[in-house]
């Protein structure tokens, strides 16, 4: 059995918990080391779906409706105490619809939502033909292109042949998920973003539209996997505005 959450440390005198969503193509191994870098009081989960890692058997999922209906039930367990989303790239848009639906089933509603790395829905502009589609070695471009996959990895057809599908499975779900405005979240939000990615601040301050409760966003020095690179600073944003 290999669930979609599990902790990466355990903590059970912890106050709050810390859910933890990779950017597409990753796992839980993308937040390898948070639990160091945390302190005592948060314990943080992180979600593996399906076919990464240790569930490569399993067939990836290609809808945002299938990757709310593996994490809803495996998230309800563990609101027992307080708890916050983070989210990086593929990651925020996931944590922002599954904090939206908890908030819409009476659930619960996260201290914060944190959102790095992603233009907020409503601003998002999807590619043309859509990225999940192509060709491979097209695909293989737009990932080395990104430079978050190392070029020895790329050059590995058959890592490729292993990755590829999960790739495109994770951008279908970004690429044929329909937001609607509603409903406006509660939480507050905060959202992080690399001083040499893409998305503008100005862009990423329009994520202030999408609730009611506070907001503010930090740039990081990096491009869109300063998650990685800013670890340690992203890390210790987070843990300050969780105190």
């Amino acid at each position: 059995m290999s669930p979609p959450l599990r902790p990466l440390v355990s903590r059970p005198d912890a106050t709050l918990r810390l859910l933890c969503l990779p950017y597409a193509g990753g796992g839980i191994s993308v937040f390898r080391g948070w639990g160091e870098l945390l302190p005592a009081d948060i314990e943080p989960w992180a979600v593996q779906l399906p076919g990464r890692e240790d569930r490569l058997g399993h067939s990836p999922v290609v809808s945002m409706n299938e990757v709310l209906n593996e994490l809803v039930p495996a998230v309800m367990p563990r609101l027992d105490r307080p708890f916050a989303i983070f989210g990086h790239s593929m990651g925020a848009l996931i944590g922002l619809e599954l904090a939206r639906t908890l908030q819409r089933l009476e659930l619960g509603s996260p201290e914060r939502l944190f959102v790095s790395g992603r233009i907020p829905p409503q601003a998002s502009e999807l590619p043309d033909p859509p990225l999940h589609g192509r060709a491979d070695e097209e695909l293989i471009e737009v990932l080395r292109a990104w430079q978050g996959t190392p070029e020895e990895v790329l050059a590995d057809r058959e890592l490729m042949r292993l990755m590829l599908p999960v790739v495109r499975a994770d951008l279908s779900v970004i690429e044929t998920h329909a937001f609607t405005g509603s409903p406006v979240l509660t939480c507050p939000i905060t959202a992080f973003g690399g001083e040499q990615d893409s998305a503008a601040p100005a862009v990423l301050e329009r994520w202030r539209e999408l609730t009611t409760g506070e907001f503010d966003l930090r740039m990081f020095p990096g491009g869109h996997f300063f998650v990685n690179s800013a670890r340690r600073e992203v890390v210790a944003e987070v843990s300050g505005r969780l105190a």
